[in-house]
């Protein structure tokens, strides 16, 4: 049986050469921290990270640990939203000294994420790392849906996250030094629960567009996954109490707020995790929505 060994040889020694001038060997390395450090890019002293959805909740801390760990962030949220994004931006210009640009706009619309990933490049050098937080939830359960409902959670948090791959990738391959690109799916990506539909729909679909677009942009050095929380402490959980109707309401929590660690993420959790992810150290993972969720669904 050991005279196999010898034929594998040979036909990886075949394959290597297609392999090599196809791009796969030969990629862009992406631009951590440490390398702007110590050679600079585009006239820039740090990489560059775009957080959409940053002014609350998982953005904010993603937004916040990013500058910690050296990166000038463009800040996005919607334009109501624009007094949270500028205090944001000052306290991280305060306690980190990174570099920030207040983008206001709405991902659901092809013109603001254009914008967004054209201001970034101009005013702080490029995008580095594009973070598709931006999200909305809005249970319901089918037999009273509204169709309105329906399409603005398509329209956010899978139009909008489509416009931020897109935007982003399109910059990163012209810049030429690979990137990282990170989308919100959710454990309900991976699960479907009541009452959840369209919520749950769209992020079933985050789930595959990010492997297609790995699949895509893995010759340009760019890796693409996406988070897949389960309960955090956002609105989102803290507004279950509040559901009027006794039953969605005990429904929900009995299925959404439940871990078997025994208590509720935090934004900083999803933070450390996408800290994780755009670091060298997750350099060799791509196309995955990986579970956060303190032992809910063990997917």
């Amino acid at each position: 049986m050991f005279q196999i060994f010898p034929s594998l040889v040979r036909l990886s020694a075949s394959i290597r050469p297609c392999l090599y001038r196809s791009g796969r060997y030969n990629v862009p390395q992406f631009a951590t921290v440490a390398s702007y450090e110590s050679t600079g890019h585009a006239g820039s002293v740090s990489p560059v990270a775009v957080v959409t959805g940053a002014s609350r909740g998982i953005g904010r801390a993603i937004a916040l640990q990013l500058a910690r760990d050296g990166y000038d962030v463009a800040l996005n949220d919607l334009p109501s939203n624009k007094i949270q994004l500028e205090g944001l931006s000052s306290e991280i210009n305060e306690q980190t000294g990174q570099r920030t640009l207040v983008l206001p706009g709405d991902v659901s619309v092809e013109d603001d994420v254009k914008g967004l990933v054209e201001a970034s490049t101009k005013d702080l050098g490029g995008v580095d790392v594009m973070i598709a937080n931006a999200g909305v939830a809005l249970l319901e359960p089918l037999l009273e849906s509204n169709i309105d409902n329906w399409d603005r959670v398509v329209a956010v948090n899978l139009r909008g996250v489509f416009l931020c791959y897109k935007y982003a990738a399109q910059q990163m391959v012209k810049q030429g030094r690979g990137g990282r690109i990170i989308g919100a799916s959710s454990i309900l990506g991976k699960l479907g629960k009541p009452f959840c539909g369209a919520y749950s729909a769209t992020k079933f679909a985050v789930r595959s567009l990010t492997q297609t677009t790995a699949q895509e942009l893995a010759q340009h050095g760019i890796t693409v996954n996406a988070y897949a929380p389960g309960p955090i402490e956002t609105d989102m959980i803290s507004g279950i109490p509040m559901i009027p109707d006794e039953a969605i309401r005990h429904t929900i929590e009995r299925n959404l707020t439940k871990t078997d660690l025994g208590y509720v993420g935090s934004p900083q959790d999803v933070a450390g995790l996408v800290s994780f992810l755009v670091s060298d150290k997750g350099r060799f993972i791509t196309g995955q929505a990986i579970t956060i969720d303190g032992g809910m669904i063990y997917q």
